[in-house]
């Protein structure tokens, strides 16, 4: 049987890079960590770390042994904070990742009013527009919009919102559109992770459906929404963000929905999460906290 203490010590010196590291990041000696290791290879009979006098590394076993093992240690957290969930209410540290925009305007405070109602829970959020590795990062939950990409996490849909093409009013008086030909021939702003050409269905006024397409290269683009709505308030084209986003600089007049009788689909807020087949307690009543907020 693993000895879960002698995985964890393996699990922090992977992600540390160093024993030394890995030790003040456990509260342990050196020593004691690196016995620890030791033990679990010889347990195992593999060597799960390469040594060197300039580097640690993981060995081929070891890399296969770390992404469970990181599995592992995230379940056995989950099960004991579920147990002692019933002595005190959720306990330990919640991990979030998400969009510095949606985070700025609806997680955080969320995670803040989610901790008053837990004031034993610790949480930690982390803004990024890169998809982080979960399990490997060790985060509990991501907040992801747009259309979810197949992969080996489990999601729940939060709720759903528009995404709006929009321009300076200085751009649209030099560049008139009065069709969805003209939109997709205009000067666009493009976020840089999405691929191109870039295809949606459109639905039209009469809610006949329209294949619109970007063939022409973005003259514009970046790796936020924020810097989107940023190039679009300083008349560099036209972008495409979410309403919510969108919505102040919509109503102070800095910006003008284009063909608004013309909607592009709905986007989706998930939350994905390990599928580690335990879902924790503290996870489980996040997703429900935030769901209920974003009804």
């Amino acid at each position: 049987m693993l000895n879960l203490q002698r995985v964890a010590a393996f699990v922090a010196v992977a992600e540390a890079g160093s024993f030394t590291a890995a030790a003040a990041a456990l509260g342990m000696t050196k020593a004691v960590v690196s016995f620890n290791v030791r033990q679990l290879e010889k347990e195992l009979g593999v060597s799960l770390l390469l040594r060197t006098t300039r580097r640690l590394a993981l060995t081929e076993a070891g890399e296969a042994f770390y992404r469970r093992a990181a599995a592992l240690l995230q379940e056995a957290q989950a099960m004991r904070e579920e147990a002692q969930r019933h002595h005190g209410g959720l306990r330990g540290e919640l991990r979030i990742t998400s969009t510095s925009e949606y985070g700025a305007q609806v997680v955080i405070p969320a995670l803040a009013a989610f901790r008053r109602a837990h004031p034993a829970l610790r949480i930690r959020h982390v803004s990024s527009s890169q998809h982080a590795d979960l399990i490997a990062e060790r985060f509990d939950v991501a907040i992801r919009l747009g259309t979810l990409a197949d992969s080996t996490y489990r999601a729940a849909l939060l709720t759903r919102f528009e995404v709006l093409p929009v321009a300076s009013r200085q751009w649209l008086k030099e560049n008139p559109i009065a069709s969805p030909e003209a939109l997709a021939q205009a000067e666009w702003i493009i976020h840089s992770r999405l691929p191109s050409p870039l295809r949606w269905q459109l639905t039209g006024p009469q809610r006949q459906t329209l294949d619109f397409a970007i063939t022409r290269p973005a003259v514009l683009s970046a790796d936020s929404a924020s810097a989107l709505l940023a190039f679009a308030r300083e008349g560099g084209g036209v972008a495409l963000l979410p309403d919510w986003l969108a919505r102040p600089s919509l109503e102070a007049g800095d910006l003008c929905h284009l063909l608004p009788d013309y909607r592009f689909p709905a986007q989706g807020v998930y939350a994905v999460y390990p599928d580690t087949g335990h879902v924790s307690e503290k996870v489980r009543a996040f997703i429900d906290f935030l769901r209920g907020r974003l009804a």
